[in-house]
């Protein structure tokens, strides 16, 4: 936040209104933190897909919004009784920088407690809610945002960059969740379809956790070459991607299939390539209309494990923090970069990030 906001009491943020119409560059008074809550100066938040679904109209979200949940900022302020230790138990500062979980949880109701907080009763989802008066900063593309009770707060490693650390809270954590849905990673043959930001770190991930063998699937050249770089070892077409596996397994297919593309062929096709008795995660579908055809005899007579995920849970943001630090200089997360607007830019950093799928922008305040 610059010292001119600071010095009024005021901050920017850009109000999505509804598809169609401009962001809106508004200043609101900067919130004290209420009991548990913390505020934060926003330093980078990154442009993820959904925020691209909703501004293209794909997606509905309460208006008006402040849209942006793949953020890293510092801590600026702590309310009565706010958290002074992250999901490590390291403490927490004034200063201190920090990611957080996509979503704030209860941890009392019934998908709390059987874990499934990303599904709880009383969620709150950053950059996804309608803004109130003194409510305002609940999203990334502003000069602050308030952290409500039951979010799980990452301190970041000094050696990670802002633009590499931001996604972690999105699209790192969901492919960590994905993998560890998964089962055994180690030795396994994985296919991963759709190598857009989701898809490539999964790549990355699985390399890192000891895969044998990873398949890259995508109609896109460019996203293919990334997909290498990220470390897959094999790569395919998605009509040649089941003879691919069975050549590569002996007639099996993949122990373990990931579908990041969105596209319901997608996920039809990382069901058909997984081999009997393995493990088919579906995760890239948020928009409704992605209907699937299912074969029942199929399905149990090969004894397939068909599961979907949406979001994360507080251990997955962990892991893609750790994950992200010890690859930080061997993984070429640059690649990934689309380059960075400021936020009064607003409107040509979504311009940018729609002409230029599998990367991300970021927007600075």
């Amino acid at each position: 936040m610059n010292d001119k906001s600071r010095s009024q009491s005021l901050a920017l943020a850009a109000v999505f209104s509804g598809y169609g119409q401009p962001f809106r560059l508004e200043e609101f008074s900067i919130p004290q933190p209420g009991r548990g809550e913390l505020l934060v100066d926003i330093a980078c938040s990154t442009i993820c897909g959904s925020d691209l679904h909703t501004w293209h109209g794909r997606r509905m979200e309460p208006t008006p919004c402040i849209l942006g949940h793949e953020i890293v900022g510092r801590i600026a302020a702590f309310g009565n009784d706010a958290p002074r230790t992250d999901l490590r138990g390291h403490s927490l500062q004034v200063g201190d920088r920090i990611t957080w979980t996509i979503a704030a949880s209860c941890g009392e109701c019934f998908f709390c407690k059987n874990g499934l907080p990303q599904k709880c009763e009383h969620l709150f989802k950053y950059g996804h809610n309608a803004i109130a008066p003194g409510k305002e900063f609940s999203g990334g593309f502003a000069e602050c945002c308030i952290l409500t009770p039951g979010t799980g707060i990452v301190k970041l490693p000094d050696g990670l960059s802002d633009m590499i650390a931001a996604p972690a809270n999105c699209a790192v954590s969901t492919v960590a969740a994905a993998l560890r849905m998964s089962g055994t990673v180690e030795g396994a043959t994985i296919a991963v379809l759709g190598c857009g930001v989701l898809g490539v770190n999964a790549i990355a991930m699985a390399r890192y956790l000891g895969a044998a063998q990873v398949i890259a699937c995508d109609v896109s050249v460019e996203r293919i070459a990334v997909a290498g770089r990220f470390g897959a070892t094999d790569f395919a077409e998605p009509d040649d991607l089941r003879v691919m596996l069975q050549d590569l397994t002996s007639g099996r297919g993949a122990d373990i299939s990931l579908e990041f593309s969105g596209a319901a062929a997608a996920a039809a096709g990382a069901i058909a390539a997984t081999r009997t008795g393995g493990v088919a995660v579906i995760a890239g579908t948020t928009t409704p209309g992605a209907n699937l055809q299912l074969d029942a005899n199929d399905l149990v007579r090969r004894m397939l494990t068909i599961r979907g995920l949406h979001n994360y849970g507080p251990q997955d943001l962990l892991t893609a923090v750790d994950f992200l630090s010890a690859t930080a200089d061997s993984v070429p997360y640059d690649d990934l970069s689309g380059g960075s607007f400021a936020l009064v830019d607003i409107e040509k950093a979504f311009a940018a990030s729609s002409e230029l799928p599998g990367r991300r922008v970021a927007v600075i305040p």
